[in-house]
């Protein structure tokens, strides 16, 4: 019986990560594309579409807490709303993955799709940046290099009498605090993100924002409704790792590193966790867009720069990624969806390291000119 219905949550997050891939495909959604439209033209469209993901992430768990559909504590993978308040950590992994996407010509999960489509740089970007995640996930690199520091500037939000680290805790403890503040800040976003004609008018833009929202509220759905107890149950009959089968929803670059470890095991089938099941789905779902829409084509790097550029950047969105706690979706969309201040200082971060590296970029091509 566990047994079945841990492959129903796979297999329902393989079918949502289809869709996903497949939408921002056909959208052309891309985060690091929204800084760059911001940055560089005034265009907030693709900026907007991501509020609008994240306002619609809020407010689908704001009732799924409210209606007690779905438990989304402080136990989740990657604990969001922890009472140990890392900022730094935040700061720093969010700033490194900024860079590191701009570099690399995309987030994780804009990786992923591209793979779909047949850039075969973004194959590179992909292998680079999964071993540097499994570097920080599965070996003693994580604590040799960072742990220390993370530790001495983490900031134990518990000892002022906070259960997490969610915004909600300034108006009181409790799921009514919860909602309530949830309810507030979706709505706000949604209506910011709905000001602008640069969202109403695309129906691109309203699909990716609306989709990809949806999508993390499923996947919080299925990992903390009744699926998701039944399926940490048999995860836990069957030994795998506990870290792994905690309630979750999408993110792409832990993932990354995960896919690399069952790479290295093939047979061991027990690797296969939510993360690796929505990368593959990922890539499935743009891979058949593009086929179906024509838009499958063949790339690869310009010059040997392109590559050194790409490369730097997958180690920067590896390592930042992983440091963060997440990425543009991970952690700018799930973990906001949760409330917690780590994840809307990751994504203040990531844009301000995305923006600064596109200013210096375009400094860097003027000066050449």
């Amino acid at each position: 019986m566990e047994f079945t219905i841990h492959h129903q949550v796979l297999t329902t997050i393989f079918v949502v990560a289809i869709v996903m891939g497949a939408v921002v495909s056909k959208t052309d959604f891309c985060t690091m594309g929204a800084v760059s439209d911001w940055v560089n033209m005034g265009d907030t469209g693709r900026l907007r579409a991501w509020l609008l993901a994240m306002a619609v992430a809020i407010i689908g768990v704001a009732a799924m807490s409210g209606t007690g559909i779905a438990s989304i504590g402080n136990s989740t993978f990657p604990p969001y709303r922890t009472t140990n308040f890392a900022w730094l950590r935040y700061l720093l992994g969010g700033l490194m993955f900024g860079i590191g996407m701009t570099l690399a010509s995309g987030c994780g999960n804009k990786t992923l799709v591209r793979i779909g489509g047949g850039n075969l740089k973004s194959i590179v970007v992909l292998i680079i940046a999964s071993a540097c995640a499994y570097l920080m996930l599965w070996t003693e690199f994580y604590g040799q290099v960072f742990n220390s520091w993370i530790v001495a500037t983490t900031i134990d939000l518990g000892k002022s009498g906070f259960q997490s680290q969610a915004v909600s805790e300034f108006f009181g403890a409790g799921v009514v605090p919860q909602v309530a503040t949830g309810a507030a800040l979706g709505l706000l976003l949604a209506g910011f993100a709905f000001a602008s004609k640069d969202l109403r008018g695309s129906f691109d833009n309203l699909l990716a924002g609306l989709v990809i929202g949806l999508a993390v509220v499923i996947g919080w759905y299925v990992t903390g409704g009744s699926m998701g107890a039944s399926w940490k149950e048999w995860a836990e009959l069957a030994e795998t790792v506990p870290s792994r089968v905690e309630v979750q929803s999408f993110t792409f670059i832990s993932p990354m590193g995960d896919t690399a470890r069952y790479l290295m095991s093939p047979g061991n089938f027990a690797n296969i966790n939510f993360g690796v099941t929505a990368l593959a789905g990922v890539i499935v779902g743009s891979f058949l867009h593009a086929l179906l829409s024509g838009k499958f084509r063949i790339e690869w790097f310009a010059s040997g720069g392109d590559f050194l550029n790409h490369a730097i950047g997958a180690v920067l969105m590896g390592i930042g990624g992983v440091l963060s706690m997440g990425c543009t979706i991970g952690q700018a969309i799930t973990g906001v969806s949760t409330l917690a201040m780590g994840s809307i200082l990751t994504f203040v971060a990531i844009v301000a390291g995305a923006a600064a590296t596109m200013k210096f970029q375009y400094w860097r091509m003027m000066q050449e000119a």
